[in-house]
């Protein structure tokens, strides 16, 4: 809990934003591990002297093997705004992807059907649809290469389950470390090269627009990669 003032992003009376590390928790699941929410509800009682349970709302998860930008609310009036757009397409994301193989195209869309299975928790992509897929877009940019892995920018256009992992493992690309959708090898720090990099919204309650920006995690690769964009 130390860090997460240094990690915070954003913060208003409505909404904390949180730059997410790899392998945390955005909420609680059958591991019992302590979560990204349970420190940031000690943060929020810290400094705020406030006294017994802490409300934060939680609308939307980010995988735990990634990282990046985490928004929680602070009050039910904007949680249900926030609900309303990540259904919606009021939340313009984007990721940041590195991964084993260079795109065919520099640029392009991706679309498949997915599929679920939830004794796996794994998707798969598909090409056609079939029963009980769901839609699957995303549009993909070629940013930069190393000698042996490339940095693509992501926007999605719908909120699939594992929807990057699967897309680019449709198409034999993987995400660096992510062993699931068929990476060769794992990172030091058992997450995935998949990082939440921007969201673009419009503010629950004060209605403005709202850019936040997180920056990937402090290694190596990441490091290289973020120098070549300046």
């Amino acid at each position: 809990m130390n860090d997460i003032k240094q990690r915070i992003l954003y913060e208003d009376n409505h909404l904390i934003v949180i730059n997410k590390k790899c392998g945390e928790l955005v909420q609680g699941d059958q591991s019992g591990d302590r979560t990204l929410a349970d420190d940031v509800k000690a943060y929020l009682r810290e400094t705020y002297h406030k006294e017994g349970n802490v409300y934060l709302g939680i609308p939307h998860r980010l995988d735990r093997p990634t990282s990046g930008i985490v928004i929680y609310t602070k009050t039910e009036k904007a949680l249900v705004r926030m609900n309303e757009m990540f259904k919606g397409s009021g939340v313009k994301k984007t990721y940041w992807a590195i991964v084993d193989k260079e795109p065919e195209h520099s640029e392009g869309t991706l679309v498949h059907y997915i599929i679920r299975d939830s004794r796996t928790n794994k998707s798969v992509a598909l090409p056609v649809e079939e029963n009980g897929a769901k839609l699957a877009k995303l549009d993909y940019k070629l940013l930069a290469k190393s000698t042996r892995y490339f940095l693509v920018e992501v926007v999605l256009h719908t909120g699939r389950h594992h929807q990057i992992r699967a897309q680019f493992a449709a198409i034999n690309m993987h995400i660096k470390g992510d062993l699931k959708y068929g990476a060769a090898r794992s990172n030091p720090d058992g997450g995935i090269c998949l990082h939440a990099r921007k969201v673009v919204f419009s503010h629950p309650v004060k209605k403005e627009e709202i850019t936040i920006i997180a920056d990937p995690p402090e290694d190596n690769l990441w490091s290289s990669f973020m120098n070549s964009q300046g």
